[in-house]
């Protein structure tokens, strides 16, 4: 983190995007003792010890960020011992490289579950992310999990549909027996091309019903499809990317978070069209499908806190929901 006030918010369960933290470390260049947030129920300190997760201070996080930004996301480790430098860099590089290292099974869930807003802690939504519910009737859902964040499975909800969230090795004849009215394909970290069982399962369920992907789950459509990832230098995090979408010529603020793309070149384009781009870099950041009702985007619309430009998306698969449900696919 290259903020300088790390802790002073403290922990609060409403702010949760998963059962628990995902990181292996926490670099801070000030720690801040004391916290102060209405909201506040334990110090960031206290919870990343109750998680046994390693955080050090003191560090120039500012420079640390120059470095990555000129030489690309790199390897790490950290150490509180008495280590010399070369031990500590042998380690290191005996640690697996993001390349090839699939993160997806060890995020997902072991067992299935269905999910409503009352399972999450309370999340106000503001005005203008009220309610859908399409022509009035709900629609059963299935999450495929590499790593779903809670918001994701809120704004599901919220626009009226039933969600059951399944293991990220779920098989295409096991997401089908739950009969869904549409798939959902769910972020997460790590190497794309390095779940093989996910990118078989997505291609068995092509054909079968509606499929809305994000972040990962864009990349393994896009796979699924007869695409190609590749790994960014650095990757994309935060808030505030332009992104255009292509088919109205908008420009949506948008949440990101990932360290791998998508080859738009890689993809059939008579098949497949190219909705979305990221403006700082040119990378895709969304196609969908031309015949199927398929779709996905690199970025998070689902964002949480914000911004909120591009909620439009759960809208658009209720409605490839709705028509599928006219005219099934398969």
């Amino acid at each position: 983190m290259t903020y300088p006030l790390i802790g002073n918010y403290g922990i609060n369960p409403d702010d949760f995007e998963s059962e628990r933290p995902h990181v292996a470390g926490l670099l801070v260049r000030e720690y801040s003792e004391v916290f102060s947030n209405f909201r506040a129920t334990d110090s960031l300190a206290s919870w990343l010890k109750q998680h046994s997760i390693i955080a050090l201070q003191g560090l120039d996080t500012r420079m640390l960020t120059r470095i990555l930004r000129e030489q690309g996301a790199m390897r790490a480790i950290l150490s509180t011992g008495n280590d010399d430098d070369a031990s500590l860099l042998a380690r290191c590089q005996q640690s697996p490289k993001m390349n090839g290292l699939d993160l997806a099974k060890v995020v997902s869930c072991d067992v299935p579950y269905a999910w409503s807003a009352m399972d999450s802690t309370p999340f106000r939504l503001s005005t203008n992310q009220s309610s859908r519910s399409g022509n009035g009737r709900r629609y059963r859902v299935v999450v495929i999990d590499y790593g779903v964040k809670r918001n994701i499975l809120r704004r599901l909800a919220a626009h009226g549909c039933d969600i059951t969230v399944v293991p990220a090795s779920y098989s295409a004849g096991e997401v089908l027996a739950l009969a869904p009215d549409g798939i959902f394909l769910s972020n997460g970290p790590g190497d794309p091309e390095a779940v093989t069982y996910a990118i078989e399962t997505i291609k068995s369920l092509l054909m079968k019903k509606p499929i809305f992907g994000i972040c990962l789950g864009h990349q393994l459509l896009a796979l699924a499809l007869g695409g190609k990832t590749f790994k960014l230098k650095f990757g994309h995090r935060g808030a505030n990317h332009p992104v255009k979408y292509l088919r109205t010529g908008d420009v949506e603020i948008t949440s990101q978070n990932h360290g791998f793309a998508v080859d738009p070149g890689s993809l059939d384009p008579s098949k497949i069209e190219i909705t979305h781009v990221n403006l700082n870099d040119g990378t895709n950041e969304g196609f969908r499908h031309r015949e199927l009702p398929l779709f996905s985007v690199q970025y998070h619309p689902e964002a949480s806190p914000g911004p909120h430009d591009s909620d439009y998306l759960f809208g658009e698969f209720l409605e490839a929901m709705d028509h599928s449900l006219v005219k099934p696919h398969g």
